[in-house]
């Protein structure tokens, strides 16, 4: 978006053939002020045990991710599921037509905290991904800001709060184009996360339920904004993988 270059990594799978086809999984990263660093493990993702399942995998850093200037981070602000979604469309644009290895029909995103508020909003606008992972994130910007712990965030990112700039946070928000859901959406939250609240998870997982859109709830009583402890781990890993290779094998 702006014409601006971004950056990104890709992971082949283990004995990576290029006479094969493999799906694309897209990991989108929290924050928005963040950035992948290529570190083993990503509060539970590990970039390996993802692309060993046979796919590859596409990290990628848009717009509102740090290490790139102070104005390129700034440049979501007042406009999440703006820049930062047109990069990361572009982005699997980009190495889709790069990369006669990857199936353009099999493709699956997954998201964590701002990376799971994106889960969501893709989902109200592309209907290109076999099915999405969306994990602790922002389904309606409203009650997010009055159950958050961290008032002055969605004070900076929407320009004020939900009575001084109402239109900012309907527009921005999943739930106002959740008419369009169709893809299939594994729901991860945890009953402590108070940065991002339970309740958005739920809120998520009832529309999916009563819109008919095949879905998901891993719900955690005893984890917050990101699962930490290992079962809980390995159980995440379990069900996500299943849920991966039930739409892109």
């Amino acid at each position: 978006a702006n014409g601006d270059s971004i950056h990104g990594f890709l992971t082949k799978p283990p004995n990576f053939s290029r006479r094969e086809k493999y799906p694309l999984v897209l990991l989108i990263h929290g924050g928005p002020q963040w950035t992948w660093l290529g570190d083993f493990n990503y509060y539970g993702w590990n970039t390996q045990l993802v692309a060993a399942q046979g796919y590859v995998v596409v990290q990628i850093d848009p717009h509102g991710s740090s290490g790139y200037g102070q104005q390129f981070t700034d440049a979501v602000n007042l406009d999440w599921g703006g820049k930062d979604y047109k990069d990361l469309m572009l982005g699997v644009d980009f190495l889709l037509e790069k990369y006669d290895f990857l199936d353009p029909e099999r493709q699956a995103a997954l998201g964590r905290s701002y990376g799971g508020y994106m889960v969501n909003w893709i989902a109200g606008h592309t209907d290109r991904f076999r099915c999405l992972v969306s994990v602790d994130g922002v389904f309606e910007l409203v009650s997010d800001y009055y159950s958050t712990d961290e008032l002055w965030f969605p004070e900076w990112e929407c320009g004020g709060t939900p009575w001084s700039n109402p239109e900012i946070y309907r527009e921005r928000s999943p739930s106002s184009y959740v008419e369009n859901f169709k893809t299939p959406i594994l729901v991860i939250h945890g009953q402590n996360d108070y940065r991002v609240d339970v309740s958005q998870g739920l809120m998520l997982f009832t529309a999916l339920q009563r819109l008919g859109v095949p879905s998901k709830l891993l719900y955690f009583p005893d984890e917050g904004h990101s699962v930490r402890k290992l079962k809980n781990h390995q159980y995440v890993y379990k069900v996500q993988f299943e849920w991966l290779a039930g739409y892109l094998k």
